[in-house]
């Protein structure tokens, strides 16, 4: 994985798009550090799934109820 300062990624956008077709993510650093990832589409939708389920549907489908106990003192 290659990184670029943003100023060098905003000027060669274009390859860092070619490149993230080709396969290859490319880090952009803002100040030194990591601040975003252009990555290949395919490598960001296992990553980052649309079909999802969020929490709360998830403990929506717990079969049976969940006993808890809560402090009422702070």
């Amino acid at each position: 994985m290659r990184t670029l300062r943003l100023s060098d990624a905003k000027a060669a956008f274009s390859a860092v798009v070619k490149a993230a077709e080709r396969g290859q993510a490319t880090i952009i650093t803002k100040q030194g550090r990591p601040a975003a990832v252009v990555m290949p589409v395919e490598d960001a939708r296992r990553l980052h799934p649309a079909d999802r389920p969020s929490f709360a549907a998830l403990l929506m489908v717990i079969p049976r109820a969940v006993k808890t106990q809560r402090r009422v003192s702070p």
